[in-house]
């Protein structure tokens, strides 16, 4: 792909999995004020899945083969199952907000696992890193998840799941183009379904206009879209810069919590926010040449 193409398309994938995703979290927030969490993530990544699916298969993307479904399961059980999914868990009691503040963790766990398969990490990264780990810190000591261990460390283990995946993902057996976004929304959406049907959740008798919007929302844009497009990054820039998006996206969500939903932000909150926007300007500062390095 020529060079300039390839970075048009970089930075269109960047769009999506900052802004997009950024207002995911608020619509997980309306969407579960209707839907149980796993039953909405698992019908929110199966109907996503099976378009993308159906859509490649027209356009003639041969069937994966049966390693390449096991990549994806894999992938698809570590990202949208226990990533997304404990998200959604979690947002029953925080905040839109301060869910997307402490998945910027997810830098961190990705440099350790990069390191796994002998990735070297810049020093500015490392020092991007660090300052990202202190703005957590930060919000974990004065912030809304002060005293909520269990919260913080499921929000923690949602991303370092994440993080797994998108790294350990590069290496596995994946089937070509989107069709690898379809398969692993596909399995991961049966997973959280099966999650749903073991909790023994059940499809809502009322469900608000608001939430069929959320549910419409994620399964488009911020599955079918930003999905796809974070599969892409991972495809061809290095792991941290694919996973910034966990820097930016605490911005989108204050701003459309504060105006959409009327969520209350701490000025702890605000310091940590703060602090984490100078670790993504460090990480970032340092990927000029990291759309060709695998």
């Amino acid at each position: 792909m020529p060079y300039k193409k390839q970075t048009l398309l970089v930075i269109a994938s960047l769009f999506c999995t900052y802004f997009i995703w950024g207002s995911t979290y608020l619509a997980i927030r309306f969407g579960i004020e209707s839907f149980p969490p796993f039953l909405m993530a698992g019908v929110r990544f199966t109907l996503a899945g099976v378009i993308l699916y159906a859509v490649m298969r027209y356009l003639g993307a041969p069937n994966p083969t049966r390693q390449q479904w096991l990549g994806a399961s894999v992938v698809g059980l570590l990202l949208p199952a226990l990533g997304n999914g404990t998200v959604c868990y979690v947002q029953q009691t925080v905040s839109s907000s301060v869910a997307a503040l402490s998945i910027a963790t997810a830098p961190i766990w990705m440099a350790i696992f990069s390191s796994i398969w002998g990735r070297k990490i810049t020093a500015r990264e490392w020092s991007g890193i660090a300052v990202g780990f202190v703005g957590i810190a930060l919000l974990n000591l004065g912030g809304s998840l002060h005293g909520d261990l269990v919260s913080a460390g499921l929000l923690i283990f949602a991303a370092a799941s994440w993080s797994f995946g998108s790294v350990w993902g590069k290496y596995l057996a994946m089937p070509q183009g989107l069709m690898a976004s379809a398969t692993q929304m596909l399995a991961g959406g049966v997973a959280l379904l099966l999650a749903s049907a073991v909790r023994g959740e059940v499809w809502p008798q009322a469900i608000s206009l608001k939430s069929w919007g959320a549910l419409l929302f994620l399964v488009v844009l911020g599955s079918l879209v930003a999905y796809s497009a974070y599969q892409y990054l991972l495809k061809t820039v290095r792991p941290l810069v694919a996973s910034s998006n966990t820097f930016v996206n605490p911005v989108v969500a204050f701003i459309v919590g504060i105006w959409l939903a009327n969520e209350q932000v701490t000025a702890v909150e605000l310091m940590a926010l703060g602090v984490i926007l100078v670790g993504v300007f460090l990480v970032l500062s340092t990927t000029n040449n990291s759309a060709t390095d695998n």
